[in-house]
């Protein structure tokens, strides 16, 4: 009888030995997919969401605005231009920015601040601005009056906690004071009447500013108030105006929200004397695949002249690229101590199948079968166990992971909170199947071929006398 015959008989001699090694090596796949699809998926989807909310993965600018972030190093924005960039079958949409700083004046107060040219419309499609608009701010007025209305005595206590705290959304202010959903609907009736901030946006060539929230209480300003700015243009001239505060935004990033002052770009243009000019075009693209932004920095490339330049998501990210790579080493970590102890299961079920059949070697080598033989009708034994347990356990991790990628796990409470706070919508999303999924397979692979060693090692050594006595 031909060896892989022997062992596939082998195997169904006794069920349940086999079925214990398949399932070891089973959930040792299983887990080892599910958490490197979960892991990578939310890297993808907190990365995404950064470079969607701001810098977008390609943006045009002069050539050296990057390491020169001064208002001289700007460039002319036309139609012509715009019109090259659309061409491009990955482009969607181009939004223009000027990007500068300023020092900001109220009265006796003053802040260095950052200078935010946008089209008010193209960038809310890109970045939202208008999801960050403040719609509930807790003043002291406010809560006095909240108090004084029919509600739990657990959320009145919890009010003085976040007294002047500001709210962009329903759920971010019920997660911090314990408002549960189905109770929602009453209790928010004082919050509405009393804590709603009568908040607006910016319009294109209308004077107007929207302000961090954070700088909006430190400069001491509401809506209808006035701001000053003050900062060298273009080619050093001067540049000094007034604009009323129209709306307040809170921004994820505190440093950035403590610093934030967002104007209708023609207006910024006028403003630094620098008309028809930008520091930057972000584009907005159809597919954000590695290869395909490559070939399409590549592309734009080719079709730009000196001074602008094509900069990746890389370059403008380099220090979240760090920090997500720091990330993805501890939780690599993470995947090492999974597969040591998916080892030690493995190990364990074969050392317990090679101690059961201690008498069963000791028998068929006693009548004839020579060692050589015995060893590779067991490593055959061992393939078809780790094949079974390898591709059942992609069989079942497959479609857990293709549900996963279309209903997410979804948080609420306060970790729901925090993922809105930083602009993302609060899921834990799988990363769809790629190569991780081939190299999850083939390290387990090697865990079964090496724990094949001990048994083979077992026979070569076997006393045909000792084990018939086992």
């Amino acid at each position: 009888m031909k060896n892989y015959k022997m062992a596939w008989r082998n195997l169904w001699r006794n069920k349940r030995r086999t079925l214990i090694t398949v399932a070891s090596i089973f959930f040792a796949v299983f887990f080892a997919l599910l958490m490197r699809s979960l892991q990578l998926g939310s890297y993808r989807h907190m990365f995404n969401n950064v470079i969607e909310s701001y810098t977008g993965y390609i943006q045009i600018q002069s050539e050296d605005f990057w390491d020169e972030k001064t208002v001289d190093n700007v460039f002319e924005y036309s139609s012509e231009l715009e019109d090259i960039i659309l061409k491009d079958k990955n482009t969607n949409s181009v939004v223009p920015r000027f990007e500068s700083f300023a020092l900001a004046s109220v009265g006796s107060l003053t802040k260095g601040v950052l200078v935010m040219g946008i089209d008010p419309e193209k960038e809310n499609i890109f970045s939202d601005v208008k999801g960050k608009l403040v719609r509930y701010r807790l003043t002291d007025e406010a809560i006095v009056n909240i108090k004084n209305s029919e509600l739990p005595d657990n959320i009145k206590s919890k009010l003085d906690l976040f007294e002047g705290m500001s709210y962009t959304s329903d759920k971010s202010l019920q997660a911090d004071l314990g408002i549960k959903e189905k109770e929602a609907g009453e209790i928010m009736e004082p919050f509405v009447k009393y804590a709603s901030f009568n908040n607006g946006y910016i319009e294109k060539s209308v004077p107007g500013v929207l302000l961090g929230d954070k700088l909006s209480r430190y400069l001491k300003l509401n809506i209808g108030d006035t701001i000053v700015l003050i900062s060298q243009g273009y080619h050093a001239t001067t540049a000094a105006a007034k604009f009323p505060v129209t709306g307040i935004v809170k921004l994820p990033s505190p440093d950035i929200d403590n610093m934030i002052v967002y104007l209708p770009y023609d207006i910024c243009q006028e403003f630094y004397n620098a008309p028809g000019m930008l520091t930057s075009l972000a584009i907005s693209v159809n597919k954000n695949d590695d290869k395909d932004i490559d070939v399409m920095i590549s592309r734009l490339g080719e079709e730009l002249d000196y001074p602008l330049r094509v900069v990746g998501w890389r370059e403008m990210n380099q220090l979240l690229i760090n920090q997500m790579d720091a990330d993805n080493k501890s939780g690599m970590i993470m995947i090492g101590i999974l597969y040591l102890v998916i080892a030690f299961g493995i190990f364990g079920t074969v050392l317990m199948m090679a101690a059961e059949r201690k008498r069963e070697f000791g028998v068929v080598v006693a009548i004839g079968m020579q060692k050589s033989k015995l060893a590779v009708i067991v490593v055959i034994e061992m393939i078809y166990i780790g094949l079974m347990g390898i591709l059942s356990g992609i069989a079942i991790a497959l479609p857990a992971i293709i549900i996963g990628l279309y209903n997410p796990i979804r948080f609420s409470g306060e970790m729901a909170k925090m993922y809105e706070d930083y602009g993302m919508e609060p899921i834990m999303p799988f990363m769809p199947v790629d190569i991780y999924f081939l190299w999850q397979s083939v390290v387990v692979a090697i865990i079964v071929m090496i724990a094949i060693i001990y048994p083979v090692n077992k026979i070569f050594k076997l006393n045909t006398v000792e084990s018939l006595k086992a």
